[in-house]
């Protein structure tokens, strides 16, 4: 978890900092984080393009992890996500089509008809809960 918070880093869209990682067998296949599409200006330089309060420019962190992986030829069938938000409902189709069957995300973004897709495709998801004893 602590690897798609530090992608989170690179985001490009002011509006949230999401970062995603998709693994398996604790070996590292794609990263992700929201931004604008190659060759499309970075919400940063030129402002967000927002339609129902939502970015429209930025990509979401985990559609760029799962892009990333189709521009590479790697494969993500039995990946688990690391994402530092819960997925939407447009980020989980895509999630469940690549074949990723585990989702552990550290920030609740409740979506019901993510949520419903997910059970019903039987991807578990979870919410990380940090190891770290309470200070």
């Amino acid at each position: 978890m602590e690897i798609a918070r530090t992608v989170a880093t690179r985001a490009t869209c002011p509006r949230a900092m999401v970062g995603a990682v998709l693994t398996r067998k604790k070996r590292i296949l794609t990263t992700g984080y929201n931004g604008a599409p190659r060759g499309v200006a970075h919400c940063l330089d030129v402002g967000c393009t927002l339609v129902d309060g939502h970015c429209l420019r930025a990509t979401h962190a985990e559609a760029n992890a799962i892009v990333q992986g189709a521009l590479h030829g790697v494969s993500l069938e039995g990946a688990t996500a690391y994402c530092t938000h819960q997925p939407c409902a447009g980020c989980s189709k895509l999630l469940i089509s690549a074949g990723v069957v585990r989702i552990v995300y550290r920030d609740p973004y409740p979506d019901p008809v993510a949520e419903m897709l997910l059970a019903e495709a039987g991807v578990e998801a979870v919410q990380f809960a940090s190891e770290r004893a309470p200070a």
